[in-house]
């Protein structure tokens, strides 16, 4: 990394406070990152996460499925009345 060379001391306050706002800028994204693992943490919301994982995987299975459940419940119906 080069040195960087400043000319007046007007040059170093500017560089100093672009510095002192980017570390504020930086502070604060890590205290937001904190928050949100905070309430993703939250039972509540790791039950959601939880039940939308197995949404999702039964929305693509879902013909398959049906497919397979729907004879099957016909014919155990079926044997039901039957009385078998």
């Amino acid at each position: 990394m080069e040195k960087k060379r400043y000319s007046s001391y007007a040059q170093i306050e500017s560089e100093l406070e672009i510095l002192k706002v980017e570390r504020e800028l930086n502070l604060q994204k890590i205290v937001l990152n904190v928050q949100k693992t905070k309430e993703s943490l939250l039972p509540i919301n790791l039950i959601k996460g939880f039940i939308g994982d197995y949404k999702s995987i039964f929305s693509n299975y879902s013909g398959t499925i049906l497919n397979i459940a729907i004879p099957f419940l016909i014919n155990w119906i079926t044997k039901r009345k039957r009385g078998n």
